[in-house]
Order: structure tokens, then C-alpha cells, then sequence
């Protein structure tokens, strides 16, 4: 790992002479639920109307156009990575959330932006992955900003052990609404590279498009959202249909991306206009240019993706038991 060294400065400020590196999966000791191979496995009966009410709801964000967002990034943290405390915002909640010091590499950032400061108040997620520790750190709504930390909810994941269908927790929130990990289902351009993505992805849609008040395994929580009783649920695992033709996408990395959609599915995560999440190419080998666009999936609808049945849904109370 190159070595970073730090210079400080009259405002407070650390100024890293060297970059950060990023942190490839898997990110989890034990299979979780998102490397399961859905490929041969029935759909959900329900899952007809659920497609069309999602139709009838508009569809994906962004004008029913599938996008992809190429703004988020995993950090790696070492051993010699500094422990920082923050100080919880409004966005914290508790039992959810974790209190707990986080290891900062030097020259990292939050998504969206080029350094840790939420410059853009847009969620900045925080994604540290620390495998000396056996944890996986991810915080919603960070801003580091010289000796000032501050964050919304922080989830720390133990990365040695095999979680229960609870996860952390039944009606607990997350870095994300669902309760779920975000760094083990954005997808990489090395792995889209490669050939081959092994895992589920994760997707997000506007809030009045799934079911109020009700959440599906593996979700643990949901948010307040405004679909009718016909609507997907919060967390729904859609996958790409076996007959959809891969061949017609305009590139390899499409095709890469659609088959893991027919094998592993993709998860509903959050809310949001565009629909698919990746990492940047910031910290990865292979880049994006040339390899996959951002509108590259867009001929894919609703219609082309059947609704995995994974039992009843769950009222969202918030009541979250840990």
C-alpha cells in the first residue's frame, strides 16, 4: 500500500501529499444474501401486478429511464488508518445507528465529492472498509471538515460473521432505508472489466413507488413512501428476465451488469431517481470510458424484470430491536 504522508496546516486542515486506495469486495467473511444464485428460482405469483402498479407509478426515476450512478467509492483502511469520533447530526437514530470511532484513511472521500467535506449536502455517504478490524463502516450524510466530524446514521457491519435474516436488526435502518450493506452490491469497472459481477446490485426508486408502510425480506425498515397496496414493496429483489435478449445492449459491459441482473437480481436499497448504483473508477484499474456509460441499460423497463418472492411483507412500525 503506498504510504501517505500528511502535512498539517495553520487552518486545521490535513492536506494528504498521496491518494487513498480503494477497497474490493467481497467485503463479507460469510455468503450473504446477495451472492445467491436466483437464476432457476420461481418467481413470486404476486409479482405481475406488482410490475404493473410500478408501471402505473411511472416506472424508474429520472423519466422511466434506468441510469447509473458511478458515484460512490469503498475506502480501505489499514491498520494504521486514524480513529476518529464524530458528532451524531439529527440524522442519527437510536437503537439504528452505531456510536462508534471510524478509521479515516488519509486523502479518502465521501460520495460525490473529491475529499471528505460534504460540499454538495447531498448524502456523501462514507464507506470504510477495515479488514484488520472485521468491519465494514458505512455512514449516511457524513462531513469531515478538518478536526470537525459530524454524520447522519452509521452502520457498522461485522464482516466475520453470517447475520441473520434480521441483519442488524428487525425494523432497523441502515446507512441505507433498507437496513442493507451498500458496498458488497455497487459494482465495479474491474469487475465489469473482468466479465463477471458475483453478486446482487443494488437499485433505488423515487418514494412513491413502493407500498406504503410495509418492507420484504432481507430488508429490515423501510421509509414513509406512497404506493398502493399493489406496489412493491420496500427491499423488493427484482430479477432480469432469462429471455431478455443481452445481445442487443450497446455494450460488453452492459451485457456484463444485465447477466448478473439474471442470476443474482438487484435489491431495492433506497430512494432515488437513478436507479443503479456503482462505484467511481477512481481507486479501480480499469475505467469506465469506453467500458460502460451511464444510459447504457436504459432500454431495460419494469416489464423486462420479475418480482422474487421472499414471503410476506412486514408493517414498517420503526421500532427497531437489536
Amino acid at each position: 500500500m503506498m504510504v501517505v504522508i500528511v502535512t498539517a496546516c495553520g487552518d486545521g486542515d490535513e492536506h494528504p501529499t498521496g491518494p487513498a486506495t480503494g477497497a474490493p469486495g467481497p467485503f463479507f467473511d460469510e455468503p450473504m444474501f446477495f451472492n445467491q444464485d436466483f437464476s432457476n428460482v420461481a418467481p413470486s405469483s404476486e409479482g405481475g401486478s406488482q410490475i404493473r402498479a410500478l408501471r402505473a407509478a411511472g416506472g424508474w426515476g429520472n423519466g422511466d429511464r434506468m441510469q447509473i450512478d458511478f458515484s460512490f467509492d469503498v475506502l480501505l483502511a489499514d491498520e494504521s488508518a486514524p480513529l476518529r469520533t464524530f458528532e451524531p447530526t439529527d440524522e442519527f437514530y437510536e437503537p439504528d445507528c452505531d456510536q462508534v470511532e471510524v478509521p479515516l484513511p488519509d486523502g479518502g472521500n465521501v460520495e460525490g465529492e473529491s475529499g471528505y467535506a460534504c460540499d454538495s449536502d447531498g448524502d456523501c455517504h462514507l464507506l470504510v472498509y477495515a479488514p484488520a478490524r472485521g468491519t465494514l463502516y458505512e455512514m449516511w450524510r457524513a462531513n469531515i471538515t478538518g478536526g470537525s466530524f459530524e454524520g447522519g446514521c452509521m452502520a457498522a457491519w461485522d464482516t466475520t460473521i453470517s447475520y441473520a435474516a434480521t441483519l442488524r436488526g428487525e425494523q432497523c435502518t441502515s446507512a441505507d432505508a433498507s437496513g442493507f450493506p451498500i458496498a458488497p452490491m455497487l459494482f465495479t469497472a474491474d469487475e465489469v472489466a473482468a466479465g463477471e459481477i458475483d453478486h446482487a446490485i443494488r437499485f433505488i426508486l423515487p418514494n412513491d413507488r413502493p407500498k406504503q408502510g410495509a418492507y420484504s425480506r432481507p430488508a429490515t425498515h423501510g421509509t414513509f413512501t406512497d404506493g398502493n397496496s399493489d406496489a412493491v414493496p420496500y427491499g423488493v429483489h427484482l430479477r432480469l428476465r432469462a429471455d431478455y435478449p443481452i445481445e442487443t445492449l450497446p455494450s460488453e459491459g452492459a451485457r456484463v451488469v444485465a447477466r448478473a441482473m439474471q442470476k443474482y437480481g438487484m435489491y431495492h436499497a433506497d430512494g432515488g431517481n437513478i436507479a443503479l448504483t456503482a462505484a467511481t473508477d477512481r481507486y479501480t484499474t480499469a475505467k469506465w470510458d469506453g467500458l460502460l456509460e451511464a444510459k447504457d441499460l436504459s432500454d431495460l423497463a419494469v416489464e423486462d424484470f420479475e418480482v422474487m418472492d421472499h414471503g410476506a411483507t412486514i408493517e414498517l412500525t420503526l421500532d427497531c430491536v437489536r
